[in-house]
């Protein structure tokens, strides 16, 4: 069968990018899923297939699509083949709850849902509560009431769809949930411009000020993981950047230490991109010791904050394979640290493993007050704001939420930081996570307090939180996740708090667990634990 590569617009997308890589060498592997695995040419039928599949729903350039789905190659796939069609990808992640779970599939005007089987009961109910009535599609067969979308495909044509409209400059075409109140969720809408970085990080920085954590110097070496979900940000960016280079996307369904050891291992991982608990588990798992993962060269770590402790334990077990990122849903590249400056510049300045990096190409960031549009000198701390392209268009359909995020362009990020004197930034918390506590209501910042408990013995993650106080308002409540075998004092560890970071620091409690719980991202949850531990009354460690 012919196949028409030919070009449905003059602007050339990151879709192009991807089928030009999948054009060459078209034996090489391109997808892989345990025993699935999926060359470049069966990848790029397929995922003609699968435009044509999701066209015959009714779908017209401009539409919203609602993507509820697992880790698996498939996700991958249909993900490529909205945007392929012309279509708005919205992801679903599986953390909200039914009512939330409905109110995102109903602001977002997705008129249509796909679903994997095991989340079709949910996708289900949440599409029915939708005045849209979106279809509802699965991959794969489930027994709700949908159409199999993988039957679908298997009926098409494996030619590129045709007369695609190109994106404007103001077109929403990826939405991302970032949390919300309930029943009105956030929503960061990204036009093409996000992607355009994507595709200048792949084909090559023209100097420093381009990190590409991902890029190689012979593309099509790499073999990467897909370890964090795809319906993220990170999992999303982590998936599209290993295609555009032409490496090997390996996804893993679900994290855990062993397994993911296992195909690091086995499937022979060049890079790979975790959040923090998720590096630490791995650190911590009996089978991870120096010289395990021989083809490893670099691991992304981003996501959330983490521990220098933990960053020089991971090069002293891989070698200087690390690199950092910072970002968010509403502006996914913000800062990056590649993995041979930071194994070189914190030699020299061991404070830099307390950075995330310097901007990426074509953004800026500043340091601002409260309240103020002029940056901050160097070493004070303030709300990082940022404007480049990938800073998101704003909130969909949700105006009001948009101008208190977007000034003039510029991005206030709700993190606080400082920048020092060579643009390096460094995090120091989220603004609603400060601790304001003490005498003079100072403020208690949990990423110091945090990164200091991680570099006691025995403590495998932490986290710190902000609790009533009749007296103070807050005060500070410390969670450990220990080793099985740690013997740890919780007077002690006050102790050493208050002997490192001052008295406004120590915790007036501790609590001690097996672990730590996390969202599905494998961030840690804060809330979960402020629901379950806030009261006195409940199992804490005094």
């Amino acid at each position: 069968m012919i196949v028409n590569e030919s070009e449905t617009s003059a602007q050339r997308t990151y879709i192009d990018h991807i089928l030009e890589r999948w054009q060459q060498d078209e034996d090489a592997e391109a997808l892989v899923q345990g025993a699935q695995r999926l060359t470049r040419g069966e990848a790029r039928l397929r995922l003609f297939r699968l435009g044509h599949a999701l066209r015959r729903q009714g779908l017209a350039p401009g539409d919203g699509v609602g993507l509820f789905l697992a880790n698996r190659v498939d996700s991958v796939l249909v993900q490529l083949a909205v945007h392929l069609i012309g279509c708005r990808v919205v992801f679903l992640p599986p953390e909200p709850g039914p009512g939330e779970l409905a109110a995102l599939v109903e602001q977002s005007g997705a008129r249509a849902v796909v679903t994997d089987p095991v989340f079709a009961q949910r996708a289900a109910a949440a599409a029915g509560h939708s005045v849209h009535a979106p279809v509802l599609l699965s991959l794969g067969p489930c027994e709700q009431r949908c159409a199999d979308l993988l039957a679908l495909e298997a009926e098409c044509p494996a030619e590129r769809p045709d007369g695609v409209p190109a994106p404007g400059p103001d077109e929403a075409v990826t939405v991302l949930y970032t949390g919300g109140t309930l029943g009105r969720p956030k929503l960061a809408a990204h036009s093409h411009r996000l992607y355009d970085v994507l595709v200048d990080l792949a084909e090559g920085a023209p100097d420093d000020s381009r990190p590409a954590v991902f890029r190689t110097a012979e593309p099509g070496t790499d073999r990467v993981l897909a370890a964090t979900l795809l319906t993220h940000g990170s999992g999303h960016l982590t998936a599209l950047q290993a295609l555009m280079t032409g490496s090997a996307l390996v996804v893993l369904p679900e994290f855990e230490a062993g397994a993911a050891l296992r195909v690091l291992r086995e499937e022979r991982i060049t890079a790979t991109m975790f959040v923090p608990p998720m590096l630490y588990a791995l650190l911590d798992h009996p089978e991870c010791e120096p010289g395990a993962l021989p083809a490893l060269r670099r691991i992304v770590v981003g996501g959330a904050a983490t521990s220098p402790s933990r960053l020089q334990q991971t090069v002293e077990f891989f070698g200087p394979v690390l690199s950092q990122g910072y970002g968010q849903s509403e502006a996914l590249g913000i800062a990056a640290f590649g993995a041979d400056d930071l194994a070189s510049a914190a030699v020299r300045r061991p404070e830099l493993w307390s950075s995330c990096g310097r901007a990426i190409s074509d953004t800026e960031i500043e340091i601002r007050g409260e309240g103020s549009t002029e940056a901050l000198p160097a070493g004070q701390v303030g709300e990082v704001c940022v404007r480049g392209k990938s800073v998101m268009l704003g909130y969909y359909e949700d105006p009001e939420r948009t101008a208190e995020a977007l000034h003039d362009g510029w991005l206030r990020t709700g993190d606080l930081g400082y920048l020092d004197a060579d643009g390096y930034l460094y995090l120091v918390d989220r603004a609603k996570d400060i601790i304001v506590t003490g005498s003079t209501s100072d403020n208690v910042y949990s990423r110091v307090l945090e990164d200091f408990l991680l570099t006691l013995p025995g403590v495998r993650n932490a986290a710190a939180l902000g609790v009533p106080d009749a007296e103070y308002g807050e005060a500070v409540q410390i969670f450990l996740a220990t080793a099985e075998d740690a013997d740890i004092d919780p007077d002690k560890v006050g102790a050493a708090v208050t002997a490192e970071l001052g008295e406004l620091y120590t915790p007036r409690k501790t609590v001690l667990l097996d672990r730590l719980p996390t969202t599905k991202v494998g961030k840690v949850d804060k809330k979960a634990l402020r629901a379950a531990w806030t009261s006195e009354t409940v199992g804490a460690t005094p």
